[in-house]
């Protein structure tokens, strides 16, 4: 035999499987690293519309006070124009989606987010500041029913929930923001703090701006005939809204009950706030992991439990301890319930993408109700017991362990069923 004899024959092919699972991993590495892309403009997209036009909003309220741009009690109604442009974003976001595209609307939203920063960044009259604080919450509405319902078809099911996890990382990222980067902007004054968030907002605009994923042509939401949803899914509405009750008092009143309440002073309350902003940039990458891992249903179920106790924790006991526990735990379920929100969704409404984004588009439309009512309400309360703290935080536990409590019936009726 000769040595050419011993050599593969020069013209020969590699075997067809090996081809074949070569292309096949190869395809899907292109896959994994396009969800990561689409993850990452979700994720850009939250933190301007969400992070950056909500939350910094509150660090810059005794600046603008201070410079006289606007009166105290006009800068607590200039707030609420943010959550009631919120409301009215989750209203629209389907048929702006319907109208222009989803992805249009998404670019759309964040150039409008970037430009209510540097508008808002002279005092020309209060209708002027109101109606672009308003915009800015509209952003924020449009961009959370639209954004994860735009990437979730384009991921498996086995990454829906981390990848939605990333999304929402946007939402603790603008809290975390709040707290170091408008302080460091301040120092350079307050007009120079509403340029520097508009520069922020318009190169994380520019860095997603392809990173979206292509849309395919679907029927015009006009021309689809809503199906009716099952009672669970309509349970987990309700229960979303209730959730965005047992978060107010976190949310709104954890810095003053530190600083005031507790008589420790602003800056104690403001490292709560920090710990509160650790723990929503993490918790939607925790809650996405274990929805992955353990099935969205059952991870909502102890989600609710773990929210209930950290959300009632201050009325047992004010230790620190106790306090870092308690803002660390909500403020990861501050974002972090959406992932499991929106994987339950795509669980009870499994083979319809426009079902799915009405169903939530109905429950970002809940959690804002639920969430306005609960703002305003808890303040009147607070007002009417002379400044208890306490009585909020109960009743904000209250409202998850309602929304525990629904869930359990309805597991009970269906199995007994």
């Amino acid at each position: 035999m000769t040595n050419a004899d011993l050599k593969p024959h020069a013209g020969a092919r590699p075997h067809p499987k090996a081809a074949s699972a070569s292309r096949e991993t190869s395809s899907k590495q292109h896959s994994s690293q396009r969800t990561w892309q689409y993850a990452v403009a979700g994720l850009s997209a939250s933190l301007v519309g969400l992070g950056l036009a909500r939350f910094s909003y509150t660090p810059l309220i005794p600046a603008l006070i201070a410079a006289k741009w606007f009166s105290a009690s006009d800068v607590v109604y200039l707030g609420a124009a943010n959550l009631a442009g919120y409301l009215a974003g989750a209203l629209a976001a389907r048929s702006a989606a319907s109208r222009i595209g989803a992805v249009r609307a998404l670019r759309a939203m964040m150039l409008l987010a970037t430009l209510s920063f540097f508008a808002s960044s002279s005092p020309v009259s209060f209708t002027w500041f109101f109606a672009w604080r308003f915009l800015s919450g509209l952003t924020g509405g449009i961009i959370m029913v639209l954004a994860a319902s735009v990437i979730l078809p384009h991921t498996s099911a086995a990454r829906r929930g981390i990848v939605g996890g990333v999304i929402f990382a946007g939402v603790g990222l603008g809290v975390a923001a709040s707290g170091t980067l408008v302080p460091l902007l301040l120092q350079q004054g307050l007009q120079q703090s509403w340029h520097g968030l508009g520069v922020l907002s318009a190169l994380l605009t520019l860095a997603s701006w392809w990173n979206w994923p292509a849309e395919a042509n679907s029927t015009p939401l006009s021309q689809t005939r809503p199906r009716q949803i099952s009672a669970i899914a309509r349970a987990l509405l309700i229960q979303y809204g209730l959730n965005a009750v047992a978060l107010v008092p976190h949310m709104v009143f954890i810095v003053d009950f530190v600083a005031r309440g507790l008589g420790q002073g602003i800056a104690a309350g403001s490292r709560y706030w920090v710990l509160y902003g650790l723990g929503a940039i993490v918790g939607p990458l925790i809650t996405g992991h274990l929805g992955d891992r353990a099935g969205f249903g059952p991870t909502l179920r102890a989600a609710f439990l773990i929210e209930a106790a950290a959300v009632l924790l201050p009325t047992v006991s004010t230790a620190p301890l106790s306090l870092i526990v308690s803002s660390l735990v909500v403020g990861g379920f501050t974002p972090g319930i959406v992932p499991l929100v929106l994987g339950r969704i795509h669980e009870l409404v499994p083979h319809s993408a426009e079902q799915q984004r009405a169903t939530w588009s109905h429950a970002t439309t809940s959690f804002a109700l639920f969430q306005a009512a609960a703002a305003y309400g808890f303040s009147w309360i607070y007002a009417q017991t002379g400044g208890d703290y306490l009585v909020l935080f109960g009743l904000g536990g209250g409202a998850v362990v309602l929304a525990l409590a629904i869930d359990l019936a309805l597991a009970l009726a269906t199995r007994k069923a």
